[in-house]
């Protein structure tokens, strides 16, 4: 069904993205066969690992695995839960983790330019440096763009902003044969043909490879308080969520926890919550 790589695709891998960033040996391989969540399964180790550094190489791989009939992995910090940065057919695992750079802050159009590699912390400190908000936040700040958009990444704060697919105006994004598409762009509304940047925003590397980003940001909200209610069980907390929406209240984050998670994370965080008293808690974060 699928090819193999076999030593001549080994060697114009190689020519692409230079001897130092094509992978092959088992130690090193297989940290790629695996994400937070998936333990590497039995047969599904890569058989190359090639981190390209820009665009070019990018198309040029995928046009040669196209060739060659190879399966193609794309894979971003490998901080998902759902296994999709998992090579399931071997093959190559290609890394966007070189393609790494903060191309632009657009002050006019509030919108940021990035490489599919920029973890989420890093574009945080630099937006936030500059006076600006970045509203998703996924549990990882390890999490690089362009694999936050392949899963529409979210985090606790989409109760109020929404998720990743709520901020991506634009794309650069290499499709199968090689080719490169520039979907979307800077414009907040843009009702012209198809929204293709929708198409690939939660596609999991499917349908292309995502190497650049449009992403909007926003000003900082100025006020920002945490609050920890008790409840006597799950049901009763679930149970109050809806009656702080109908007092015209939109949280920027609604999460519940049980008493043991309170605990563990008093104990890995050196840290004191308000309350104990409940067996079941809402931690409810409100902004403006």
């Amino acid at each position: 069904m699928y090819g193999k790589i076999n030593e001549d695709i080994l060697g114009e891998l190689k020519s692409i993205a230079g001897d130092n960033n094509v992978i092959t040996s088992p130690e090193e391989v297989c940290i790629y066969a695996n994400d937070e969540y998936v333990c590497e399964p039995a047969g599904c180790q890569p058989e190359v690992v090639i981190r390209p550094g820009k665009v070019e190489e990018v198309s040029a791989i995928l046009k040669l695995a196209s060739e060659h009939r190879l399966p193609v992995t794309p894979r971003g910090g490998g901080t998902g839960l759902a296994g999709g940065c998992v090579p399931v057919y071997g093959g190559l695992v290609l890394s966007l983790q070189r393609m790494n750079k903060f191309l632009e802050l657009d002050r006019k159009n509030q919108v940021a330019v990035v490489e599919a590699g920029l973890t989420l912390g890093e574009f945080i400190t630099q937006v936030e440096k500059q006076g600006f908000y970045f509203p998703p936040h996924p549990g990882d700040e390890g999490a690089m763009f362009g694999g936050m958009i392949a899963t529409n990444a979210g985090g606790s704060r989409a109760v109020k902003y929404g998720v990743i697919r709520n901020y991506i105006k634009g794309l650069e994004v290499v499709l199968a044969d090689g080719q490169v598409i520039h979907p979307g762009g800077k414009l907040i509304k843009n009702s012209s043909g198809y929204n293709l940047v929708n198409l690939f925003i939660g596609s999991e590397g499917t349908i292309g490879v995502i190497t650049r980003a449009i992403v909007q940001v926003m000003g900082r909200p100025t006020f920002l308080r945490t609050m920890v209610i008790p409840f006597n069980g799950i049901e009763q907390a679930i149970d109050n969520v809806p009656l702080i929406f109908d007092r015209g209240i939109l949280p920027m984050a609604v999460e519940f926890a049980g008493l043991d998670v309170l605990r563990l994370t008093e104990e890995h965080l050196h840290l004191n919550w308000p309350t104990h008293s409940g067996d079941m808690h809402l931690m409810i974060i409100v902004d403006a």
